[in-house]
């Protein structure tokens, strides 16, 4: 039994009622843990108006760090320094030709190439990095409202593509679909760039459950782990709980979801740590920002943290390999819509006290 509180051991104070004191303690006992702090290194200077959503990482030829985010607003890519978080440059604009966005959402990059999804475009462009030179597009004929991507890269080069699909019945409403179209709310895509340069796409077709307990409702952010066969799936809908479902990546439920989020589910991805190490991570929109770690296999909760400023986090990105700045890899995560913040992993390893292998 916890030990009580010294107003509750004698007379109550005279500027505290019994009662109040009784509330008090109440309050105090189903109040959450206090998540362990770990400051960003960087906050990038805010960008108000552009609306950023989603971010990926290329690794320029010297070693550097690019990080891209997708302006929802801007309708633009915006690219900066890695390590220092500086802007250091930012391509397209609004338009519907190569190169060009209507609002871009989901973005990553395989190798030298760069795949961005637009919602309002309904496609996904493909551009060779570092000049964003446009290679082509996909998805125009079976995507309806795109958000968020993942790429499976194969030891021969080719690409799969996973895209979520959050079209809906009513949009304003966020009335769902009918059950039955649950089942379209991931769309594969096997992508690769022929010797004459020209993108060659193939249409594997779409998943998603079903039944009440894996059903995707609102999908945006998703990420997989070839070694261990998994694709986590992100649902944001907070009307049967926001949380990640467990899916195969030939696109069958596996029978489980992490517990629920306290807001919306987003930002997942995949810490690894070595063979079978490591951790997933995800954010929770909370203010601050609630980064969630689950067990690579398992799926185990292995604990969180929050930064000393970011707040209400939709897309993030983590980079494993070091960084002329970040020895042991960087989670990039967005804050408040307008900026991007830096966090080293070594520190949130030590903080944490994660598995030798993170750290």
């Amino acid at each position: 039994m916890p030990r009580l509180p010294p107003f509750l051991r004698g007379p109550c104070a005279r500027a505290l009622s019994c009662a109040a004191g009784l509330a008090l303690a109440a309050t105090a006992a189903a109040a959450p843990p206090a998540l362990p702090v770990v400051p960003e290194t960087w906050i990038s200077a805010p960008m108000p108006g552009e609306e950023l959503d989603s971010l990926a990482i290329w690794t320029a030829a010297d070693g550097r760090p690019w990080l891209l985010a997708t302006a929802k607003k801007g309708e633009r890519l915006l690219l900066f320094d890695g390590d220092s978080g500086v802007r250091i440059g930012s391509s397209g604009g609004p338009g519907i030709g190569p190169g060009q966005y209507r609002r871009p959402n989901g973005v990553a990059v395989s190798g030298d190439l760069l795949f961005v999804v637009e919602r309002d475009g309904r496609r996904v462009q493909v551009l060779r990095l570092p000049g964003f030179a446009a290679v082509g597009e996909f998805g125009a004929g079976e995507l309806q409202l795109p958000y968020g991507i993942w790429l499976d890269t194969s030891a021969d080069g080719a690409v799969t593509a996973y895209v979520t699909d959050s079209f809906m019945a009513d949009f304003a409403t966020a009335t769902l679909p009918p059950t039955e179209r649950l089942a379209e709310r991931v769309k594969r895509y096997r992508v690769a760039v022929d010797a004459d340069g020209q993108l060659q796409v193939e249409y594997l077709g779409a998943f998603g459950d079903t039944g009440e307990a894996g059903a995707l409702r609102m999908v945006e952010s998703l990420a997989g782990d070839p070694a261990h066969g998994q694709l986590l799936v992100a649902d944001e809908d907070k009307r049967t709980g926001s949380t990640l479902r467990e899916y195969s990546l030939d696109g069958r439920f596996l029978g489980r979801s992490l517990p629920t989020f306290e807001d919306d589910a987003e930002g997942v991805a995949l810490w690894d740590c070595g063979p079978g190490a490591g951790y997933w991570i995800a954010a929770d929109q909370t203010d601050p920002t609630h980064f969630r770690l689950f067990e690579r296999s398992t799926l185990t909760p292995a604990g969180g943290f929050s930064g000393r400023r970011t707040a209400l986090t939709d897309g993030g990105a983590l980079h494993g390999a070091a960084t002329p700045r970040f020895r042991r890899g960087v989670l990039f995560a967005l804050h408040a819509d307008n900026a991007v913040a830096a966090f080293d992993l070594g520190r949130v390893a030590r903080r944490l006290q994660l598995a030798p292998a993170c750290r």
